[in-house]
């Protein structure tokens, strides 16, 4: 099972982030991975993916791991992460 871990500081407060972070959750949906928030913890579940999303005053950190189903899917692991990080920095800027 691959595991992909991204961390992305950000200069919001969490309820900030969590907002700004919207249309990268709407991006994942789209991939069907969902997203169920308590808190400052949201909890994602996809077809052969599962991980969370946690924020903190100064980070977001995505962990994902993908299962069997995934990787017969095709999804790689290294152009997941880099999607996630093209998408994620942006998302939290706060300009």
């Amino acid at each position: 099972m691959a595991k992909v871990v991204v961390q992305q500081n950000h200069s919001l407060s969490p309820d900030e982030a969590i907002s700004k972070i919207a249309g990268f959750q709407e991006m994942m949906a789209k991939y069907g991975v969902k997203a169920k928030w308590k808190g400052h913890h949201a909890d994602l579940k996809g077809l052969g993916v599962s991980g969370s999303i946690d924020v903190s005053d100064s980070e977001v950190v995505v962990t994902l791991k993908l299962g069997m189903m995934a990787k017969a899917a095709g999804v790689d692991a290294d152009r997941l992460k880099k999607s996630i990080e093209k998408r994620l920095g942006p998302a939290l800027s706060d300009g």
